[in-house]
This record gives C-alpha cells, sequence and structure tokens, in this order.
C-alpha cells in the first residue's frame, strides 16, 4: 500500500486544484493508498513508524524539502528504534515552485509528473547523511566566517572570510565548479568552501575563492552559526558528518546524478 503524508502547507486553498489533479492520477495509475495529512497535532515520527509496522510498500512525501527531510529522518530512526525494514522505498511529490530543490534533483520537476515517476518506480539506493543526531539527503550547510572543519584527527581548517560552507552529498546547486561531481551512491561527501576575498583596485568587488574536497568523514565547529540540513531544519555545532545509511528512492529518469 502507498502512504501519502501531506505537509500541513499543501493544506492551503492556493494548492486545491494541483491536489485534486495529482489524486486523480494516482487514481487513474492505480496508485491510490492512506493518505495522512501532517499538522500541529500529529507526530510524523509516530506516524511514519505506524504505518512501515502495517506493512507499507512505499511511503511518500507530499510537500517540499522540509518534507523530504522530517520523513527521512522518521523513516531511518523508526528502522533503527524497532528494527524495521530499510528496504521501504521512499517517494516526492514536490507541492510548490519554492524550496523543492531535492524532487528537482532526483528528476521530479512538477507535481503533476509525480505520479508517473512513481508508477514508473525507478529506485536508487541513495547515501544518507548523518550531522550530529539527524540526518539528510541532499546537503548541509553553514556560514563560513568563524568556521573550523576538523578532518580528521591530525588536521583541520579554521575559515574567517565571510561565505558559505557546503557539505554535499545529492547536489542541489546549478553553478558548481566544473570538477565538483557528486555522486549520491559513492559513500563520500564533497567539502565545497566558497569564501569572498578582499577589495582590489581594479575592481570593485569581493573576489570569490572556491575550494573543494572529497571526504567520508568531518566535523563542522562554530559557536556563533548553526548548520542548515537539507534547506529544512537547524542544528548546532559541534557536529560530525558523514555517510550512514542508504535508502530506496524513486527517481525520475531525468535525475542529476
Amino acid at each position: 500500500m502507498h502512504v501519502y503524508l501531506y505537509d500541513e502547507y499543501v493544506n492551503k486553498k492556493k494548492y486545491d486544484n494541483v491536489l485534486a489533479r495529482i489524486e486523480t492520477r494516482i487514481t487513474d495509475l492505480g496508485l491510490n493508498g492512506k493518505i495522512i495529512r501532517l499538522g500541529v497535532m500529529k507526530n510524523i515520527g509516530e506516524a511514519v513508524e505506524s504505518e512501515m509496522k502495517r506493512g507499507a510498500k512505499t511511503i511518500v512525501a507530499v510537500g517540499d524539502d522540509r518534507t523530504v527531510n522530517k520523513i527521512i529522518n522518521a523513516m531511518i530512526k523508526a528502522e533503527i528504534h524497532s528494527q524495521l525494514s530499510a528496504e521501504i522505498p521512499f517517494g516526492i511529490i514536490p507541492i510548490g515552485k519554492e524550496n523543492n530543490k531535492i524532487a528537482d534533483s532526483l528528476g521530479i520537476s512538477e507535481a503533476e509528473e509525480a505520479g508517473d515517476v512513481l508508477s514508473a518506480r525507478r529506485i536508487e539506493k541513495l547515501d544518507i547523511a548523518q550531522a550530529g543526531n539527524h540526518y539528510f539527503l541532499s546537503q548541509a550547510k553553514i556560514e563560513s566566517r568563524g568556521t573550523t572543519v576538523e578532518i580528521g584527527k591530525d588536521y583541520s581548517i579554521e575559515i574567517m572570510e565571510t561565505g558559505e560552507i557546503n557539505v554535499i552529498n545529492l547536489s542541489v546547486f546549478s553553478n558548481l565548479p566544473e570538477n565538483a561531481n557528486p555522486n549520491p551512491q559513492d559513500g563520500v561527501l564533497e567539502l565545497y568552501i566558497k569564501t569572498k576575498g578582499a577589495r582590489t583596485l581594479k575592481q570593485f568587488a569581493p573576489q570569490e575563492n572556491q575550494s573543494l574536497f572529497s571526504l567520508k568523514k568531518l566535523t563542522l565547529i562554530n559557536k556563533k552559526s548553526s548548520i542548515i540540513l537539507d534547506n529544512a531544519i537547524e542544528i548546532a555545532t559541534p557536529a560530525e558528518i558523514s555517510v550512514v545509511k542508504k535508502l530506496n528512492i524513486i527517481v525520475g529518469k531525468e535525475r542529476k546524478f
């Protein structure tokens, strides 16, 4: 059985028409199942674990990157705490044009396409990274100024320039350096540091400095800034980051990896 978890924001009236079209298409494809509407009173962890125990065949996030992150975390924690199957496929129906970069990277750029993607059932086993006690699929980012990156026991980088640090598993960027090739299936993370250098006499604009490393594990430390996972949740540092799990994820044929 398919289980569709609707994020709270999709209940807004402006999404009524698109949801109606999606539900009609899902029914036409024979993919109808149980709909759970998430809200203030609904504990997402309990809802996901309960459906996994009942034998859900597919769990689908209906929402945005925040929805994806919440449900992936709930699935992994249910697997760990209750020893439930880690093989249940996870799908996405993106709702709204904003904050749906994960779905786009997976080859699901429009809500109306999502039913056909679910029906085609192209499943890829993708890496899931952990930062502290939380999990993420795409990236972890933090302000670069004042951040220390520890790599192993003997090497660290302390960054004093303004900019951003990204630890990438599944890329949601459109402007990465040419030599960057994040692969969410290789067990390796890309550390991408982009800072603004000093102004020059010739060009009165900050110059961008970029560095790229491939790593299996690192720790981020910043006393003043938080890490943002999947553009969804903030966590405090220090946080060790590494690939720890794999999850079966339904992707479109236009996936970007």
